[in-house]
């Protein structure tokens, strides 16, 4: 990959986001295969970027989860 061809992620907001920012949950997610949600404020650290300009890697709740970034917004 050139420095050309590298991924740019974006919040909700268009902002910028890089691998360990924190981001913030800006509406109630369900979780697949579970019962549980994710409330909305929830605050993630430490994120990982994945190949998909869409989603990230977060601890949530103790557990790794993908998000995707339509829903998240840098803090």
């Amino acid at each position: 990959m050139d420095k050309n061809d590298e991924l740019i992620v974006r919040d909700s907001h268009g902002a910028v986001l890089k691998e360990g920012d924190s981001v913030t949950v800006i509406k109630d997610l369900k979780v697949r295969g579970s019962s549980s949600v994710i409330k909305r404020g929830t605050m993630v650290k430490n994120i990982r970027l994945t190949d998909d300009a869409d989603e990230v890697e977060g601890k949530v709740e103790k557990s790794v989860m993908v998000l995707k970034t339509e829903f998240l917004k840098k803090a």
